[in-house]
């Protein structure tokens, strides 16, 4: 456990950030898994799920909860796949 009261302070408001991001991190996974589902059934709503990937990754990267390069491979990989369903 930490020593001095500005460690304490820190691990507390490490603690209140964790939250945060835990929550942000589940935002993308459900996302991701939602238009992965959606990819692997070949069905045509998996475009109209980007919208709500895009958010969730941006809002992630924006927090600094992933790097900005992280968000951007995220996107453009599934970004990728929906596009060959198109094909």
């Amino acid at each position: 456990m930490a020593n001095t009261k500005n460690a304490k302070k820190a691990h507390r408001s490490s603690l209140r950030k964790r939250v945060f991001n835990v929550r942000r991190k589940k935002a993308i996974h459900d996302t991701v898994k939602a238009v992965s589902k959606a990819i692997s059934a070949k069905s045509k709503d998996a475009g109209t799920l980007l919208p709500e990937l895009y958010q969730a990754v941006d809002k992630a990267a924006k927090h600094g909860t992933i790097s900005k390069n992280t968000a951007s491979r995220m996107k453009s990989r599934i970004t990728k796949r929906v596009a060959a369903l198109s094909k």
